[in-house]
């Protein structure tokens, strides 16, 4: 990933430009295996961090989805994390460790990154990354 690219994603958050960058930190520092991708998909453009492989029964091709992925919203920072733990998504798992944020099924929302409590999210991202570098499939219930 170009220095370039991921610096247009960074100056296009506005003002949760500062956010964002400490959060790809954190998620650098916490998941390294996950390497970092800007990718175009439903949500726009995203930060996306470890590509695995994904295939839905209505692809004819099986492509790529990041393990991970930030977007910086109107009004809030999401970030994706569609990973299935134990019967559920991985954020829902860890909701109640996480602070002031809102969570769908694989979604955690936040204002401000001062909302999301940093020591519930290095718990999830360490999960993450454990589960990937031993090629658990994350994806799929």
């Amino acid at each position: 990933m170009s220095n370039t690219r991921s610096d247009e994603f960074f100056i296009e958050a506005g003002d949760r430009e500062s956010d964002v960058r400490e959060l790809d930190k954190i998620i650098r520092q916490n998941a390294p295996s996950l390497k970092p991708v800007i990718e175009k998909g439903m949500f726009g453009e995203t930060m996306g961090y470890g590509l695995a492989p994904y295939k839905t029964k209505s692809m004819k091709v099986p492509g790529t989805w990041p393990i991970l992925a930030m977007n910086a919203q109107k009004n809030y920072i999401s970030l994706y994390a569609c990973v299935a733990s134990e019967g559920r998504y991985i954020a829902e798992k860890y909701e109640p460790k996480l602070g002031k944020v809102n969570c769908g099924k694989s979604c955690i929302r936040f204002k401000k990154l001062d909302d999301l409590n940093r020591g519930g999210l290095v718990e999830m991202l360490q999960d993450i990354n454990r589960r990937f570098e031993a090629g658990e499939k994350l994806y799929g219930m």
